[in-house]
């Protein structure tokens, strides 16, 4: 695979097991599943890291809801709940 590279990784047996069940069930190779959940991982928490450094410049700027849009927020949430 072309601008890949190898990285060892050490995983508790029932890990491996899981990983190894999962490659059988989707017909991949264990390296690929393990690639794709990193990958999967990396981009979910990069995400994350950025929205919460986001949220804390808007805080730092003072652009908090006011109590009216948090109340409405409440109430349109605890209508889809029910």
């Amino acid at each position: 695979m072309a601008g890949s590279s190898v990285l060892t990784l050490r995983l508790d047996p029932k890990l491996k097991m899981q990983l190894d069940r999962l490659s059988e069930a989707t017909n991949r190779s264990r390296s690929f599943v393990a690639a794709e959940a990193i990958r999967e991982y990396v981009e979910l928490n990069n995400w994350q890291i950025a929205e919460t450094v986001k949220g804390l410049a808007e805080a730092d700027r003072g652009e908090f809801a006011t109590d009216k849009e948090m109340a409405q927020t409440f109430r349109k949430w605890t209508r889809r709940a029910r």
